[in-house]
């Protein structure tokens, strides 16, 4: 499915759940922020499970501006889950040569799928930096 496949289902639901680590679709995306914006103008109901990080919660008043919505709504469309119950939902990701050229993709952690996500190269070295950074918080050394 392209993404302009995907905007054309989304524009022609009335419900539609999203799992998502950062909600980057609907408050960065100029093509999703409209069709989101219209949506909820037509009463669609979004309904988001998002773990409860510092970036959720920035993107979460930014929505809540960006649409309209009052605290209550913004209480009844966001489920905000500890991040370790928030794993079900993660894709499998793998970083391959991240000190070369630092190609990142990602596939469906449990099945075996011939779909498989390639990033861009901007998005994988910010991957690449993510992960190094991470590594070495808990590690303490570089991976």
């Amino acid at each position: 499915m392209t993404l302009k496949q995907l905007i054309k289902l989304e524009n022609k639901s009335q419900v539609i759940w999203v799992v998502s680590p950062s909600l980057h679709y609907d408050v960065e995306n100029k093509d999703f922020n409209e069709i989101v914006s219209v949506n909820l103008g037509q009463k669609a109901k979004y309904r988001y499970i998002v773990p409860a990080t510092k970036d959720i919660t920035k993107n979460m008043k930014l929505y809540q501006k960006m649409y309209g919505l009052t605290t209550e709504e913004m209480g009844n469309n966001f489920l905000l889950l500890p991040e370790s119950e928030f794993n079900p939902f993660i894709t499998e990701t793998a970083i391959y040569d991240p000190t070369g050229e630092c190609v990142a993709c990602c596939a469906p952690a449990t099945e075996d799928s011939q779909d498989v996500i390639k990033f861009n190269a901007e998005t994988a070295q910010m991957m690449c930096k993510s992960f190094k950074s991470i590594w070495k918080r808990y590690k303490r050394s570089n991976p």
